[in-house]
């Protein structure tokens, strides 16, 4: 009887939509990995791109979510740089975008941040920087092959000229390219890399945003395939972080 109550408490507990990222009307949301870890706090992050004025932009998202009585603070130098946040205090949820303007279009990064939940720091490790970098983050996520590294970044490099450079800084740190492919999502213009060193892989996305404008989503998995022993220096922790 006493099991039956406990069942029956549980299932009348409401469950949790997933909280949406903020979105801009009329564009494309392409969401940067699932859920991230930053400096031990949970995000969620997406990009998208628009013609429409960078004020225009910041200024949708600030009546927007004044007009539904939430504390909104805007940052920024409101000419190449704004950031709209939202604070959710009921639900200690933080949604932000991060607007840049780039060859006559504003470029935003829709940012979902949980205010309440923090996870322990991961060791540091040292980014992937390509010269032209505009916006760049490090991410860390939990799974199976331990603490794998996320990168995202927006280069002001043509692809061609940001694969070039990537190749170079990962052979400087003692990666192999194993395979390079073309996309073949229809529409889309960029490269797949695949670089191994031991028991760790950097997995590369690059994509072509805009003429002279790169977009970057980079894995580093220290142990390929997930549970792999590390033996000897190259498959060591030291070579995963690129060292």
């Amino acid at each position: 009887m006493r099991r039956a109550w406990l069942i029956a408490a549980m299932a009348a507990i409401p469950v949790r939509a997933e909280p949406p990222l903020p979105v801009y009307p009329g564009t494309v949301h392409t969401r940067i990995g699932d859920d991230l870890i930053i400096g031990g706090e949970h995000f969620r992050i997406a990009y998208f791109t628009t013609r429409d004025a960078l004020t225009q932009v910041a200024d949708y998202f600030f009546q927007e979510w004044k007009r539904r009585g939430l504390p909104t603070a805007v940052d920024g130098d409101f000419h190449t740089e704004i950031v709209v946040s939202a604070f959710y205090t009921r639900d200690g949820l933080q949604r932000s975008v991060v607007l840049r303007r780039h060859d006559g279009k504003t470029v935003g990064f829709s940012i979902l941040r949980d205010l309440w939940v923090r996870e322990a720091l991961a060791p540091e490790t040292e980014p992937i920087s390509l010269e032209g970098t505009l916006f760049s983050q490090q991410l860390v996520a939990r799974d199976d092959a331990g603490q794998t590294k996320h990168l995202s970044a927006l280069i002001k490099l043509d692809l061609s000229s940001a694969a070039r450079e990537l190749r170079e800084q990962l052979a400087n740190r003692g990666f192999t390219l194993s395979r390079e492919t073309s996309l073949t999502r229809p529409g889309d213009r960029g490269l797949v890399l695949q670089h191994v060193a031991g028991a760790a892989r950097v997995h590369t996305v690059l994509t072509a945003v805009d003429a002279g404008l790169t977009a970057m989503v980079q894995t580093w998995s220290p142990q390929w395939p997930p549970g792999t022993a590390s033996s000897g220096r190259e498959s060591s922790g030291e070579t995963g972080e690129g060292k």
